[in-house]
């Protein structure tokens, strides 16, 4: 009996612990989209949304090559929430990487720029980590990412 109530025990705090990693919630569109509307409409700023709700600001343009959803490109960014509580950043020589191997959002979104341009996406979850926690970032998080395009490799 008392292996039994031991059993019992530990696998009701498997079961608890390996729930919390499932996302209660799912689908944050429409949160999303409030959140990111509010966010343009508080900081005043003009972004264009596309069709998969990925909002972007271009601030400048560039003019230099223009990458592909699968080229390798050079961008120094700083990520943070629509509260100002920054994420992750990288110097200012960037990071290189494939546009291939990174959330939707940067791949989608970074392709609007040619090399030496700047601006911000806006990226809904659905095109981030979903409803995911991912190293500290919360599931169903908008993301706001400030970029450079410094080079397409």
């Amino acid at each position: 009996m008392k292996y039994l109530l031991s059993a019992f025990f530990a696998m009701t705090l498997f079961i608890s612990c390996s729930s919390d990693k499932e996302p209660q919630k799912t689908d944050y569109t429409v949160e999303n989209e409030k959140e990111i509307t509010d966010y343009i409409a508080k900081n005043k700023l003009t972004a264009t949304r596309s069709d998969s709700g990925l909002y972007y600001i271009i601030n400048e343009p560039g003019t230099g090559a223009k990458p592909t959803a699968t080229s390798n490109v050079t961008v120094s960014y700083r990520g943070y929430y629509t509260n100002g509580k920054i994420f992750d950043q990288s110097t200012a020589a960037g990071i290189s990487f494939g546009l291939n191997q990174v959330i939707k959002g940067w791949t989608e979104g970074i392709p609007y720029f040619k090399e030496g341009g700047s601006g911000a996406l806006l990226i809904p979850s659905h095109l981030g980590y979903g409803p995911y926690d991912y190293n500290g970032i919360p599931g169903g998080s908008v993301l706001i990412f400030d970029i450079k395009l410094i080079k397409v490799n």
